[in-house]
């Protein structure tokens, strides 16, 4: 089954904001997804869709909505449509990403590379273009979880690696910088960070990052590795000087500092 997504906002397909456009199919002890898209039609078919695969599914209409959500209930991971009416899907991401990183999934317009670029750039976790089979909204939804819950399992001491003052959690999935703060990452920049530190001074090509990361070919994804690098260096980067993370000329990428055990 693939689902052919419009693009456009028919009014009579647009609901207002407000509690009676909510779908809510609560799974107890489920992870909670949240989805955000203005047609009725694709909100109701992803719901039914991941519901029948053991989700707890909510779905709103646009941002108002979801803040209104946000503000009550817990959420695991977030599909959020970009072609949103009012505040649009670009603007709300970069919002959620100021204090939150509850994994994002975003839906874009088929062939809308700059929007799925900008949303990475904003902290989404991964992207789907429409139109897109169910099958692959779900896999992308389990493999982002997983890696959010990767190292998690009872009976195991936290593992952590150092460098230049800095400390990652493999295990709370934590990033700490020299202070002790603890920096936000999202799922995708663990992900990548952790293979970095695991593999440093080793030339690491774009294709090698998406299988450690994603398990995903290269093609149009590749792009997707830099956008993840870009955020990274922002974040390790602080102070002037070379990068913690250096661009070899071969299409790929060294993660420079020495990396200890803490």
């Amino acid at each position: 089954m693939t689902v052919v997504l419009r693009t456009g906002h028919s009014s009579a397909n647009r609901p207002t904001t407000g509690g009676p456009h909510a779908i809510s199919t609560m799974t107890k002890g489920s992870p909670n997804i949240l989805i955000v898209e203005d047609d009725k039609q694709t909100r109701d078919l992803i719901s039914r869709y991941l519901r029948d695969h053991q989700f707890s599914v909510d779905a709103v209409a646009n941002g108002r909505e979801m803040d209104r959500y946000l503000s009550k209930d817990r959420v695991d991971l977030i599909v959020l449509d970009l072609m949103l009416p009012g505040e649009d899907g670009l603007s709300l991401c970069r919002r959620l990403r100021i204090d939150s990183t509850t994994p994002i999934i975003i839906l874009t317009a088929k062939g809308e590379d700059l929007d799925r670029i900008l949303g990475l750039e904003m902290g989404a976790d991964d992207y789907l273009p429409k139109p897109f089979n169910p099958r692959e909204l779900l896999a992308r939804i389990n493999a982002v979880l997983r890696r959010r819950s990767n190292g998690l399992t009872a009976g195991f001491p936290p593992e952590r690696l150092k460098f230049h003052e800095w400390t990652i959690d493999l295990r709370l999935r934590e990033l700490r910088d020299p202070q002790g703060a603890q920096v936000p990452v999202t799922s995708a920049e663990f992900d990548l960070l952790q293979a970095f530190c695991e593999r440093a001074g080793r030339i690491l090509t774009r294709d090698n990052l998406l299988s450690m990361t994603r398990g995903r070919p290269g093609g149009n994804f590749g792009r997707s590795i830099d956008v993840l690098v870009s955020r990274l260096r922002r974040k390790l980067d602080r102070t002037e000087g070379a990068s913690m993370i250096k661009t070899v000329r071969i299409g790929g990428y060294v993660f420079t500092p020495v990396v200890e055990e803490a």
